[in-house]
């Protein structure tokens, strides 16, 4: 049932989606962690709500338009299930934009493959990364995807290696005559830190530990079947595949660094995870496996939910 629905691309996958998260969101909200907003801040929700449904579609449109995936929705369903088995992440607004422009300079990272407009693409993506660190510091770390990927496609070209800097640059400038209008000249100073939260007591809440090593696990070990799947593929799709590899890395590395009270950017991890994931799917050739696994996929982040609003 769950194969014949989400094993192809149609407007009801996205609908069947969308409502859910709709309904989740404000229920992670108001009853698991008893949020109260006034009426300004319930127009901000909407609006953050609206950034998390445009990333579900940029998740399809990556996937679709670079080929990473068969032709299924597979992807997005993954998406929204995790958001099942984190749903800390949604009350935190920095995690949703955040990982929303890292979408975005993601799309034009594996569009390089193509070969063509290299340098606009580098310089996009290295735009699109910078306004994601104003959520978090720490995203900065995602500019190694960028190099990563200057170093995969074309690193012979020194100029590839210096758009950069010039993008860094650009926005450096952009953000600094913002801040001085606005009258905060101090933001650069008090916001990229780069502290390191290594609290003890975060990582031994049930929720902050044992949900992200079993979720890095099974990451893991759908990632490592996608390479040996991949193992007679084209060129192209390995370097991808690598990169969005080394995504997960990175973005594991910041949600350990960055993981305080009220701040949970475990959905940086998310795109990488939901492709692996996938992959893994559609390696499957017998049916009905892959329903039982996909009826397992969609009921164990409810039975995770469930433990961690019973531990509470």
């Amino acid at each position: 049932m769950i194969s014949i629905i989400f094993g192809k691309t149609k407007p009801i996958n996205y609908i069947i989606v969308l409502s859910f998260l709709f309904v989740f969101y404000w229920y992670a909200h108001f009853s698991m962690f008893d949020r109260i907003y006034s009426l300004s801040q319930i127009f901000w929700q909407i609006f953050i709500l609206a950034v998390l449904f445009f990333s579900v579609f940029v998740v399809n449109f990556i996937v679709k338009r670079n080929k990473v995936t068969g032709v299924n929705s597979f992807t997005i369903l993954f998406y929204g299930l995790l958001m099942v088995v984190f749903p800390e992440t949604l009350v935190d607004p920095n995690a949703i934009l955040c990982s929303f422009f890292l979408l975005l300079a993601t799309r034009r990272l594996i569009s390089i493959r193509s070969l063509k407009d290299i340098k606009f693409k580098i310089f996009d993506a290295t735009i699109w990364i910078l306004v994601s660190s104003l959520f978090y510091d720490w995203a900065l770390l995602f500019m190694i995807l960028v190099f990563a990927a200057i170093y995969f496609y074309e690193p012979k070209n020194i100029r590839n290696w210096l758009v950069p800097f010039a993008a860094a640059f650009t926005a450096l400038m952009i953000t600094e005559c913002v801040l001085v209008l606005s009258g905060n000249e101090q933001f650069f100073v008090e916001h990229y830190q780069f502290a390191i939260s290594l609290k003890i007591t975060h990582f031994s809440y049930w929720g902050h530990s044992t949900k992200l090593v079993l979720f890095a696990l099974v990451t893991f070990v759908a990632g490592v079947l996608a390479f040996v799947k991949l193992g007679k593929a084209g060129f192209g799709k390995v370097i991808t595949m690598r990169l969005i590899a080394l995504s997960f890395v990175i973005g594991l590395v910041l949600n350990v660094f960055k993981l305080t009270d009220n701040v949970y950017p475990v959905m940086v991890t998310f795109f990488p995870s939901v492709v692996f994931m996938t992959k893994y799917i559609e390696s499957l050739r017998k049916a009905n496996i892959r329903e039982i696994i996909l009826m397992a996929a969609v009921i164990i982040p409810f039975l995770v939910l469930m433990t961690s609003i019973a531990i509470k």
